[in-house]
């Protein structure tokens, strides 16, 4: 069947982009048109991905295989994941304290308060795209943006305002819209089910009245549905987009969803 792609595509481990890019010895194509390596056809897509089409027969043609799951992380991944996680929770701890001109001793607590309370909502929503990517036989690693979060940690300092694009999942493989569409819709569902975690969390230990645990749920629900309504606007890179792309009905839902978590945070907070 056309839709059915090689099983072998959910293994590979190294970044068959970057790969591409280094490959300049060859001669891309011969005069008859046949090519002579497997070519990389790239189209940006949901939140800054590169979708893309993977010219290539069942050998996988240069690309090598790894022997791991679909729970994969290589070393590159982990890097990148690090380097977009320790910027974002700076950039936090920084709104805090009103920016850096007003850092103090409470500096350090802040940056563990981010890292627990609103880094799992960024992370979480990034495994989302990956792990249905990967389900669905692409490849799929994240990729930090190192001029997203240079932006962001300087706005953060001298401002005190987060507004941080850490970077995203790229993803590469043959894939149908709707397979690229419920690769969108996942992160946007992943802070919707963590909403709910941490709402059911309040209401069971909201009573106790212990102040720091109160706080962090508040701010797991602030960060979730704020991240989820967000994404959920349908232009430029965001989720919304290709959702709306792939089905008005879910899209619709889904922002209906979003802002209903909105309105119910904004009320928590206010009491």
């Amino acid at each position: 069947m056309a839709a059915e792609r090689d099983p072998r595509w959910w293994k590979v481990d190294d970044d068959p982009l970057e790969a591409h890019h280094r490959a300049t010895s060859h001669q891309a194509a011969r005069d008859d048109g046949n090519w002579r390596q497997r070519r990389i056809h790239v189209q940006v897509g949901s939140e800054g991905r590169g979708f893309s089409n993977l010219f290539a027969d069942a050998r996988m043609g240069g690309i090598s295989l790894h022997k791991g799951s679909i729970w994969h992380f290589s070393s590159t991944e982990i890097r990148h994941l690090a380097l977009a996680t320790g910027a974002f929770t700076i950039a936090l701890a920084l709104m805090f304290e009103g920016g850096m001109f007003g850092i103090s001793s409470r500096f350090p607590l802040y940056c563990l308060f981010a890292l627990v309370s609103l880094a799992p909502a960024f992370l979480l929503h990034e495994f989302a795209h990956k792990f249905v990517a990967r389900y669905y036989g692409c490849w799929a690693e994240f990729r930090a943006d190192p001029g997203g979060l240079r932006f962001g940690l300087i706005l953060a300092a001298v401002l005190g305002i987060v507004f941080m694009a850490p970077g995203a999942v790229l993803v590469a493989g043959n894939a149908s819209r709707s397979q690229f569409g419920k690769i969108a819709v996942a992160g946007p569902v992943s802070n919707m089910a963590l909403w709910v975690m941490g709402y059911f969390s309040w209401l069971i230990l909201g009573p106790l009245g212990i102040a720091p645990l109160d706080l962090i749920l508040h701010y797991w629900l602030w960060g979730n549905s704020i991240l989820c309504a967000f994404n959920m606007i349908p232009f430029g890179p965001l989720d919304g987009r290709k959702i709306k792309s792939w089905s008005e009905p879910i899209f619709y839902l889904c922002v209906s969803i979003a802002v209903t978590l909105v309105y119910i945070t904004l009320g928590l907070e206010i009491i």
